[in-house]
């Protein structure tokens, strides 16, 4: 699976608030809590971003509450993949589960803001075509792939049972 987009950088400890404000949880519209994507520490971002684009954050991505809501924010506002130095592991889960696929990566520092990533997650690759570097990480599992390749957990298990 091969992702390519616009770096929208953000910093450590990125927390679940930040992401999407409690005031938007009465909904669960990924269009509408889209379009409040990270409103408290970047007003103009869900404004800015293009389908397809791509978030880079530090250390400790999606902290604070277990909402699902934020990996539904940021796939709703047109975000295809989050990169991070690391993510708390419940937003970790949520994100998979919700079909947003996401990527660790120690030289998150090295990325800037406007950047043009081509990202290959079947080998780990993450190619920075204006800065011309690849950097390498883990390889997103197959298993997690065919998950987000699905559009989540759920219509996973759908489909799988549509098989049988």
């Amino acid at each position: 699976m091969i992702i390519k987009g616009k770096v929208h950088k953000f910093g450590n400890d990125v927390n679940t608030d930040d992401i999407i404000a409690a005031k938007y949880l009465n909904t669960t519209d990924a269009k509408e809590l889209g379009r409040h994507c990270m409103e408290t520490v970047a007003p103009e971002f869900a404004q800015k971003v293009l389908k397809g684009d791509i978030i880079v954050g530090g250390r400790n991505f999606g902290c604070g509450s277990s909402r699902e809501h934020a990996p539904v924010a940021i796939k709703g506002c047109g975000v295809s993949l989050v990169i991070a130095e690391s993510f708390a592991r419940i937003f970790f889960r949520n994100s998979i589960n919700i079909g947003l696929p996401i990527l660790e990566l120690k030289q998150v520092n090295k990325i800037n803001e406007g950047d043009e990533l081509e990202v290959d997650l079947a080998k780990g690759e993450v190619k920075n075509s204006t800065q011309n570097i690849t950097y390498k990480s883990e390889a997103f599992a197959d298993f997690m792939q065919e998950l987000v390749q699905s559009g989540g957990l759920m219509k996973w298990i759908r489909r799988k049972q549509n098989t049988k």
